[in-house]
């Protein structure tokens, strides 16, 4: 592969892992869908761009790569589905299952998908987004994330 990304399922979002690389992050549902859903807000949901669709934190592949990922979840069983990918794979406590997506080099864009599996009460607000960039902006992309990790990992110490 030309990338391995460690994908664990949580109740209610995925933990992205570039492995390897020292980047990895949490994915959630995006704020604003997360606001407008709460009984009460007052906002219509259908002024919400890609309401219940959208993350705070899309995993971002590069094109033209074929990329291993690996699937495990850390409390309850979890399967992550993008259906433009023609794959789905159940993440479970304890196991590790494996899948392998690519892109094609001319197909850059945002692929769609979500939990596909009953993992709980907010179920219907783990949505994945993933994010397909030419190669050089991927590179680009992913060495911008690198200061975010290792402050991270500095304030962790």
């Amino acid at each position: 592969s030309g990338l391995t990304v460690k994908i664990t399922g949580y109740q209610w979002q995925w933990d992205y892992e570039y492995l390897g690389t020292g980047v990895s992050f949490f994915s959630r549902l995006a704020r604003q869908s997360d606001v407008a859903r709460q009984p009460g807000s007052g906002i219509d949901p259908a002024t919400v761009p890609n309401y219940l669709l959208d993350v705070d934190h899309p995993l971002v592949i590069p094109t033209g790569t074929k990329i291993r990922i690996l699937l495990t979840a850390n409390d309850v069983i979890h399967a992550w589905w993008v259906p433009d990918f023609g794959m789905k794979r159940d993440a479970i406590p304890g196991f590790i299952n494996e899948m392998w997506i690519s892109v094609d080099e001319d197909k850059p864009g945002t692929y769609r998908g979500q939990c596909a599996e009953l993992c709980g009460a907010d179920h219907g607000f783990m949505p994945i987004v993933v994010i397909a960039k030419p190669k050089a902006e991927f590179d680009a992309w992913l060495e911008q994330q690198k200061p975010a990790a290792q402050g991270a990992l500095a304030a962790a110490e």
